[in-house]
């Protein structure tokens, strides 16, 4: 069993900052890419950042509407991933969801979502 906590949403105005947090936990031999997405009701979900290699850097990947502004880094040691959004736009309002591609320790490779944590960016 795999489990994806986030937290960080909230309720900021246009320009400010927030920064997401997931951790996952349970039975995990390693994490081979770890991400961001987020989604609008009524539209599908959305890539927003993601590392996608089992290097502790590896290449990432950002939408274009949020590269220069939103910062993906990673905590392997805590199986924890981040995502720093700056000068945050009415636009970015979403359900942010955190996705981990998990090798269990029973050796079965599998994507696990977490419950999601509210963005809203409003004046």
């Amino acid at each position: 069993q795999v489990r994806l906590v986030e937290s960080g949403g909230g309720l900021v105005q246009p320009g400010e900052s927030l920064t997401l947090s997931c951790a996952a936990s349970g039975s995990i031999f390693s994490i081979y890419d770890m991400g961001w997405y987020r989604q609008d009701p009524g539209k599908q979900r959305e890539l927003v950042a993601a590392f996608s290699s089992d290097s502790s850097t590896g290449s990432i990947n950002y939408a274009d509407s949020v590269k220069g502004r939103f910062t993906i880094s990673r905590d392997n040691a805590r199986n924890t991933v981040y995502l720093q959004m700056n000068s945050l736009k009415p636009e970015d309002t979403a359900v942010y969801y955190c996705k981990a591609g998990v090798l269990t320790t029973t050796l079965r490779r599998g994507d696990y979502w977490g419950q999601g944590t509210q963005v809203t960016v409003s004046s």
